[in-house]
């Protein structure tokens, strides 16, 4: 059991590239910009998986990582985000779905952030020191194969043209719809390139690996950090254009666009609303504004507040999910209506991905732009095994809000849009 743990950070020197510390079949990593969090090789100190249950899954996670907390003795002067005791943790979308949230302790972690770069080693008390952490090359390039999945572009049409006529007998307001993509990966593959080539076409984001789940998201669920909460919600999306005119007159659009902005309401909405209990000095910054992505344009409102009740980042990952943004509203309709208009499970993908420490401070991210590999299928032990091993599967997933005067072929191509920096990473 991980009571009892002894953890200890140190600073170290400075490391060139944290995610060559990773483990190249199951990735552990949070970074944006170079600075983050990376798992040093598979060993883990803990790990908490939960099935669908009575009790909902987040709370049995909370519960877990409180009792971890508690019998460990934790050694960290260096005390930047990321240090000391800490865990990742990738959350299923809906309560119903057959995939586990999990919650991993690495034995060793890796981190930089503001200029300094540290080690953390999680062990029990009987355990000896373990070697210092080295950098592995990353393996050769690959490429990955995508298909359609369960969701065809038709089907994709045809269930927004049935959300449509529910707006319009008032069941809900907003529903996200979105579609899947299925593929393989040659045995053997090296991950890791995968979080290399999201990370450095998309430096804004938050590039994640957690469990085989892996991805870059633009959106910031939450972040707490010494009592201080931060998110950033984004809602109303359009493709960029070809040169700086249809650039900006593609921006200049999306700032006008009734659809858009109601649906970027619904989303801050929920946000604001879901944070007021935990919070005081409760803020939305302005109106939204243009977040500016390679392939994208978002609506995005920054949210400030400053915790009054001692909840975790987790805990507050758990308040604020299922966001407008990646359900809908009214919540409950709006879940109902994905679980009769999608035709697969969503798993992970739409849910909390992030990590936590020991102090409740955290970073978490809504788990958009991924796919989700099966890092624990027999294909994936048998490359790890040294054999030649079968194609490692994956499902990717996008999604478009529905509104209101949504058109049913342009929410299918927002989702082509929104797939391209998978299927560019995965070629």
């Amino acid at each position: 059991m991980s009571a009892g743990l002894v953890v200890e950070t140190r600073e170290i020197e400075p490391a060139a590239d944290l995610l060559a510390y990773a483990d190249p079949s199951d990735p552990r990593a949070w970074l944006r910009r170079g600075d983050g969090i990376v798992a040093v090789g598979s060993d883990t100190a803990h790990v908490v998986r939960v099935p669908a249950g009575d009790e909902p899954r987040a709370r049995s996670l909370s519960h877990a990582w409180e009792q971890i907390c508690a019998g460990a003795v934790i050694d960290d002067p260096v005390r930047q985000p990321g240090t000391g005791l800490v865990a990742f943790a990738a959350l299923v979308f809906d309560e119903s779905s057959a995939a586990d949230s999990v919650l991993v302790v690495p034995r060793t972690v890796i981190g930089r952030h503001g200029g300094h770069t540290w080690v953390t080693r999680i062990r029990d008390a009987d355990d000896g020191n373990d070697p210092e952490p080295a950098p592995t090359a990353l393996g050769p390039h690959w490429a990955g194969t995508l298909g359609p999945g369960a969701q065809s572009a038709q089907g994709y049409q045809a269930s927004v043209r049935r959300a449509l006529a529910a707006i319009a007998e008032g069941r809900y307001g907003k529903v996200v719809l979105a579609r899947d993509l299925v593929g393989t990966v040659p045995a053997g593959s090296d991950l890791r390139r995968l979080v290399r080539a999201l990370s450095t076409e998309y430096p804004d984001t938050w590039a994640f690996a957690v469990d085989g789940l892996i991805g870059a998201s633009p959106e910031t669920l939450v972040t707490v950090q010494s009592g201080t909460v931060t998110a950033r919600v984004l809602a109303g999306t359009t493709a960029r254009g070809a040169d700086a005119v249809t650039d900006a007159r593609a921006a200049a659009a999306l700032a006008d666009s009734p659809k858009d902005n109601d649906e970027h309401a619904f989303a801050v909405r929920s946000v604001v609303a879901s944070l007021a209990p935990h919070t005081t000095a409760l803020e939305a910054e302005g109106g939204p504004f243009i977040l500016e992505l390679p392939n994208l344009f978002h609506l995005a409102t920054d949210v400030r507040a400053e915790l009054s009740d001692g909840a975790s980042a987790l805990d507050l990952a758990a308040a604020l999910h299922p966001t407008a943004a990646v359900a809908g509203a009214p919540t409950e309709a709006a879940i109902a209506a994905i679980r009769e208009l999608e035709p697969f499970d969503r798993g992970r993908y739409a849910g909390p991905v992030g990590w936590i420490d020991a102090r409740g401070n955290g970073e978490w991210a809504i788990a958009l732009r991924c796919a989700q590999f099966d890092v624990g299928s027999g294909a994936a032990a048998e490359a790890r095994e040294g054999g030649s091993g079968s194609p490692i599967p994956l499902t990717a997933y996008a999604g478009a809000g529905i509104v209101a005067g949504s058109d049913p072929e342009a929410e299918m191509l927002e989702t082509r849009v929104k797939f391209r920096p998978i299927v560019d990473a995965l070629a």
